[in-house]
């Protein structure tokens, strides 16, 4: 069965992003390990706000990945994107079909959807180390979630890179 990894980062106080969903205050001084996560998943589940940000930074995000845009309205498609409206039922199904790993990139609503659904096998989760005082939330979740620690690994930037599996 394939795997949804949540591969993200956050300040130290549990925010993506700032309140104007700003991530100026991330990281890109290093790889941090993302060539290596990028090459092992074939798909990406991105909540439609994290879409249309991605679209500031490149033209066709998440090129060769088959891409799946939670909204309630289609955006603005490139090939290998598609929009569609029920997360749950979609990643039920995607599980079970032949494939790499699936990235579930964000937003915090669709990280949050899936959380609270148990369809969250694995996080990678990137401590950068500043502390936001406010913003968009790492985590809203119903439901009480165990881990179970993998490993971690240390940056000399000051970044915490932690590895855990969903205990189901």
């Amino acid at each position: 069965m394939r795997k949804i990894v949540l591969y993200i980062a956050a300040s130290l106080d549990g925010f993506i992003a700032r309140k104007n969903g700003g991530i100026d205050w991330l990281f890109s001084d290093a790889d941090y390990g993302y060539k290596q996560f990028y090459k092992s998943i074939d798909t990406v589940l991105v909540g439609n706000k994290t879409y249309k940000q991605s679209l500031g930074f490149e033209e066709a995000p998440f090129k060769g990945k088959q891409v799946f845009v939670f909204a309630h309205k289609p955006g603005k498609p490139f090939p290998g994107v598609q929009f569609v409206k029920n997360p749950v039922e979609l990643v039920q199904k995607m599980k079970k079909l032949p494939g790499k790993g699936i990235w579930l990139c964000g937003g915090s609503q669709t990280i949050s959807v899936l959380l609270n659904a148990g369809l969250c096998d694995e996080i990678i989760l990137s401590i950068h180390p500043i502390i936001l005082g406010s913003g968009i939330p790492l985590f809203d979740v119903q439901t009480e979630i165990d881990l179970k620690f993998v490993k971690s690994k240390s940056f000399p930037s000051g970044l915490v890179q932690l590895h855990y599996l969903v205990k189901k």
